[in-house]
C-alpha cells in the first residue's frame, strides 16, 4: 500500500537526483553559461591562491602581513574543500572519480593546508594546485592541445626501453670515471669517495660543470677533457631515440584516419577535409584501418 511518507520520501529522492545532475552540469560541463562560468572562477580562486602561497614565501612580502596570508589560504583551502565534497556527491562513483588524475590532484590541492597544523612549513605544498589549472584545455576546448600531449606520450611509452638501456650505460661510465678520479686525485684534491668522483663525473658528463670539483692532476685533466667531449656526444642519443619515436607515432595515427570516398590515408588529426579529394572528413564515418 502507498503511504504519504512513501510518496514523500520518492519525491525527495527525485529531487536529490535532479539536484545532483544539475551539480553535475554545473561542475563537470562547460558547455553550459552556469558550467562555463563555474570552470571561469574555479580557475580565478586558483590563480589567486597559487599567487597567495608565492607572495607569502618572499619574506619582504610576508613581513607584517602574516595573518592576512593565513586568512586568505584557509579560505582557498575550506572553499576548495567544499568544491571536493560536491564532486564526489554529484558523481556516479566517488570511488572512481578519487583515483582519477583530477580526483588526485584535487585532493593533494587542499591535503597540505590540514598537514600544516601538524607540520610546519607544508602548506607551501599547496603550490600543487597549479596542476589544477590544466583544466583550461577543457574549458577553452584545446582538444587538440590534449591530443597533442597523447602524442607526445605514446611516443615515450613506446622508446622507453631503450632509454632505460640508455640510462644505464651512463649510470656505469659515470660509475667507471668517478672511481677513475677517485683514485688519481685522492681526497686531498676534493675527491674524498667514490660516491664524489661519480657526483663529479654526472656534472662533467652533462656539460653542466658547477666547478665546484676540479682536477689538478695532468691526468686527471685528461680524464676530465674525454668525459666532456664523450658528453657531447651522448646527450644527442635520447633525443635521436624519442625523435624517431615521435616520428613513428604520427605516422601510425595519420594512418588510421581514411577517407570514406577516396580511401586514402595520410590525414592529420585534427584534418577536417580530405587533403586528396576534399571530402568533409567531419560528416563521415572515419574507420580505423588495419
Amino acid at each position: 500500500m502507498v503511504t504519504e511518507r512513501t510518496l514523500s520520501d520518492g519525491h525527495n529522492e527525485a529531487g536529490k537526483s535532479r539536484s545532483k545532475r544539475q551539480l553535475f552540469r554545473i561542475i563537470f560541463l562547460s558547455d553550459t553559461t552556469s558550467g562555463r562560468g563555474f570552470d571561469i572562477a574555479l580557475q580565478l580562486m586558483i590563480a589567486l591562491s597559487v599567487a597567495v602561497i608565492m607572495l607569502e614565501s618572499v619574506a619582504e612580502i610576508r613581513f607584517g602581513h602574516r595573518d592576512i596570508f593565513r586568512s586568505l589560504e584557509w579560505f582557498f583551502t575550506i572553499l576548495f574543500t567544499i568544491e571536493y565534497l560536491f564532486r564526489l556527491w554529484c558523481v556516479r562513483s566517488a570511488w572512481t572519480y578519487a583515483r582519477s588524475f583530477y580526483g588526485v590532484v584535487d585532493l593533494l590541492a587542499i591535503v597540505p593546508g590540514y598537514l600544516s597544523l601538524l607540520v610546519t612549513g607544508t602548506g607551501y605544498l599547496l603550490i600543487v594546485r597549479v596542476l589544477r589549472m590544466l583544466r583550461l584545455f577543457r574549458i577553452l576546448k584545446l582538444s587538440r592541445y590534449v591530443s597533442a600531449a597523447d602524442t607526445l606520450l605514446e611516443a615515450f611509452s613506446h622508446s622507453r626501453r631503450k632509454i632505460l638501456v640508455f640510462l644505464f650505460t651512463i649510470l656505469t661510465l659515470v660509475t667507471v670515471f668517478g672511481s677513475m678520479m677517485y683514485l688519481i686525485e685522492g681526497p686531498e684534491n676534493g675527491f674524498t669517495s667514490i660516491p664524489r668522483g661519480i657526483y663529479w663525473a654526472i656534472v662533467t658528463l652533462t656539460t653542466v660543470g658547477y666547478g665546484d670539483i676540479t682536477p689538478h692532476t695532468t691526468v686527471g685533466q685528461m680524464v676530465s677533457a674525454m668525459v666532456m667531449v664523450l658528453g657531447y656526444g651522448i646527450i644527442a642519443v635520447p633525443t635521436g631515440i624519442y625523435a624517431a619515436e615521435l616520428r613513428d607515432v604520427i605516422v601510425r595515427r595519420r594512418e588510421t584516419i581514411k577517407c570514406a570516398e577516396c580511401s586514402r590515408v595520410g590525414h592529420d588529426d585534427d584534418a577536417k577535409f580530405c587533403k586528396f579529394c576534399g571530402s568533409n572528413l567531419t560528416h563521415q564515418e572515419l574507420f580505423t584501418g588495419d
